[in-house]
């Protein structure tokens, strides 16, 4: 366990669901975080019941963000949505020198990471994304599955899982739909419809039907294997797929602002993330697959435990990875940043199984 005193660093956004459950959990591990956010009566008012220090300020302004965080060698980002937040944050964690982190699952938002590497290897500053649920276990997998298969050609990641949605993450998902599907193709990242690929896979609990979904993978898991091809896949039912068929019809729709809006603020008042009772009882499996051209498969599976206490878990474990150690700054996938094991070392994580 690292000294408290030794570092400084921060959670912005502290007062979301993920983020106040990440704090609440460093003060039980005797962390001592600054919180921060925008709505300063809520993070005043859980700062002093956590006996931490607060900031309250936006992300408006690139150079007043990064006076905020001189000092900080690392910022746990946890203020969503990141399509509209990271780009303001990273940039001032490369002007202040500190450490960026976050919990997002956006195919745009780890790209963008990646094209600021070189600054980040210049400013000596980890750009880390994705350190929770999303993306770390599918990440750990198509690393070891790198392992297995070195001359891989084609990649399929998914996992099955019962957690609720948050609000942030259900207004992402928003996003999502309106976007459309993503894959890569021989290294690209490519639009393609929403359900575009319909298979039956075996995530760990039974085989089931599932179907392709934009997720962050598509992105972060070219970089950790260099795999041209890439999909990710969840279960769906009948009824889902079809739904998302029909959702292709109508994205124009659902792209515009006040469509947006009405949706989100729907969200707002009406979605709750899962407590801890119902988190405690949700396991997750999650599933990968490499292909070479002579059509050797390797498959993995493994089972973590439900998304939101593996992204507590796994940011608070990559957080004080960075506090403890002297990485060399640039963009990386958590994998490329901790290794394949990482996964591994979470609670309630399993051991890969491979076949």
């Amino acid at each position: 366990m690292i000294n408290v005193n030794d570092s400084s660093w921060m959670i912005y956004g502290a007062n979301g669901y993920t983020g106040e459950l990440i704090a609440r959990k460093a003060v039980r591990q005797g962390l001592k975080p600054i919180l921060a956010g925008r709505n300063r009566a809520k993070v005043e008012a859980l700062a002093r019941e956590l006996g931490l220090e607060f900031k309250t300020f936006g992300l408006d302004n690139t150079v007043q963000v990064s006076e905020q965080l001189k000092g900080l060698k690392l910022v746990m980002h946890c203020a969503g949505p990141f399509s509209a937040t990271s780009k303001p944050m990273m940039e001032a964690c490369l002007k202040a020198g500190s450490h960026y982190l976050d919990i997002t699952g956006e195919i745009a938002v780890f790209e963008l990471a990646q094209s600021l590497n070189e600054q980040a290897q210049d400013a000596n500053v980890v750009l880390c994304p994705g350190v929770g649920f999303d993306v770390i276990p599918t990440d750990c997998v198509a690393a070891k599955l790198k392992e297995k298969l070195p001359d891989a050609t084609h990649l399929a990641l998914g996992f099955d899982s019962k957690s609720g949605f948050s609000p942030g993450t259900a207004k992402t998902s928003t996003e999502g739909m309106a976007e459309g599907g993503k894959i890569r193709k021989d290294g690209k990242i490519t639009k393609v419809a929403l359900a575009h690929h319909v298979r039956k896979i075996n995530f760990g609990d039974g085989e089931k039907q599932a179907m392709s979904i934009p997720w962050g993978d598509v992105s972060t898991a070219f970089y950790t294997t260099g795999i041209p091809n890439i999909e990710v896949f969840v279960p769906a039912p009948p009824k889902m797929i079809c739904g998302a068929k029909i959702l292709n019809l109508i994205r124009p729709i659902l792209k515009l602002e006040f469509i947006q809006d009405v949706i989100k603020n729907r969200i707002s008042k009406s979605v709750v993330g899962p407590d801890e009772q119902v988190r405690a009882n949700m396991p997750t499996y999650v599933w990968g697959e490499a292909r070479n051209s002579q059509g050797q498969i390797k498959t993995i599976r493994i089972q973590t435990d439900n998304t939101y206490s593996l992204t507590i878990n796994g940011s608070l474990i990559v957080i004080q990875y960075l506090l403890e150690n002297n990485v060399q700054g640039g963009a990386y996938t958590p994998s490329k940043l901790m290794g394949a094991d990482l996964v591994t070392k979470i609670p309630g994580s399993s051991q890969f199984s491979i076949t």
